[in-house]
């Protein structure tokens, strides 16, 4: 939030023209909204959604843009609430964000209005927004996409919360559906979800919307889909094989799984020079009907590791050919989604609804 005291040039034609100067040294809260403003005027944003973004003769249809880039914005300071996007209203704030800020009755107005077909029309827009990123050189050029997706539980308060129920995890919240970036943690697909949800709901078509995103902008290269176990799917295995997609996807202990995995010779087991000293962890493969199936089993030496005397074991199924050591090596960084899913519920997703709601009345 930019204070009166900041010396800004007065409605620029463009954002490259601000220079925000300051007459003391203190810190400025907000200021570096200037960079979202930025890139967001570069890329377009309020047009793609002036042009894509169509609520019909609904109330607060006009010129949605600079609503959508005012929730946006607010979001990015901090914002909770409607209420709380007045905060961009104070002191030169406006001036820095590239469009004109919309007050908080207007975009509840909005939010009205919006259906969950308004929400696939912001789909495209960010899609196109993405191809965009991408053609300005954030993108993996001719290099592999490694996208890691994953599934998580975004915590509610209030019990008429719209789509919030209680799911596997025991807490009230959302479900959704996340794809990342694996290299820069960007987020290249989402789908929100009831908090009931089973983790695969949704889960083939949101793949299929996945990869046609990424090459619609500009993946052209190999691409690379992990996940954990809960994603383990013979239909979305045959989908990914007929696009030429590589995976690795955890797999259930289920009883043929460990049948199979009993049955790997004690020779076929292979250490792993990398794993820490305070256990021991070796790899080896076999076949699951048509799946090349990894397996990684770890014992731990500390006193800890009395709790598992014996190895457990942790499968996965690929269709990659390479190296068992590159193979898994790489599959065990899908980890790397949990710092995303961490930042996000950090930032972004920090502001999801979660007031409480209002106390039922007595006898309701």
């Amino acid at each position: 939030m930019m204070n009166d005291e900041a010396a800004v040039v007065s409605a620029p034609a463009s954002l490259d023209s601000v220079q925000v100067r300051f007459d003391d040294s203190r810190s400025v809260a907000d200021a570096g909204l200037i960079l979202a403003g930025t890139s967001a005027e570069r890329l377009g944003l309020e047009r793609l959604i002036n042009r894509w973004v169509d609520l019909g003769r609904r109330r607060g249809a006009f010129r949605p843009g600079r609503k959508v880039m005012t929730l946006v914005n607010a979001i990015l300071a901090g914002a909770d609430s409607i209420e709380d996007c007045d905060l961009l209203r104070s002191g030169s704030t406006g001036k820095v964000l590239g469009h004109r800020v919309m007050a908080p009755s207007t975009l509840g107005t909005f939010l009205r209005a919006f259906t969950f077909g308004h929400v696939r029309q912001l789909d495209r827009v960010l899609g196109e927004a993405l191809a965009r990123a991408w053609r300005a050189g954030a993108g993996p050029g001719s290099a592999r996409l490694v996208i890691d997706v994953d599934s998580f539980v975004g915590e509610v308060h209030g019990r008429l919360k719209q789509g919030a129920a209680y799911g596997y995890t025991k807490v009230l919240g959302y479900h959704p559906l996340l794809a990342s970036r694996a290299e820069t943690g960007e987020v290249l697909h989402v789908r929100n979800r009831k908090g009931s949800a089973n983790t695969q709901r949704g889960l083939i078509r949101f793949t299929q919307e996945l990869i046609a995103r990424v090459r619609r902008a500009g993946a052209g290269a190999e691409i690379l889909l992990r996940a954990d176990s809960g994603f383990w799917n013979a239909k979305l295995f045959a989908w990914l094989r007929c696009e030429g997609v590589a995976y690795s996807i955890g797999v259930k202990l289920h009883k043929h799984v460990r049948e199979a995995i009993e049955a790997i010779g004690q020779d076929a087991w292979a250490p792993l020079a990398d794993y820490p000293d305070t256990g021991e962890a070796q790899i080896a493969e076999t076949t699951l009907g048509s799946e090349r199936l990894i397996v990684r089993r770890v014992r731990t030496f500390e006193a800890q590791g009395e709790l598992y005397p014996d190895w457990r074991y942790f499968a996965f199924a690929t269709n990659r050919a390479e190296a068992i050591e590159l193979v898994e090596a790489e599959h065990r960084d899908h980890a790397v989604v949990e710092i995303h899913i961490s930042d996000l519920k950090d930032g972004a997703l920090a502001t999801s609804p979660r007031a409480t709601s209002a106390p039922t009345p007595p006898g309701a």
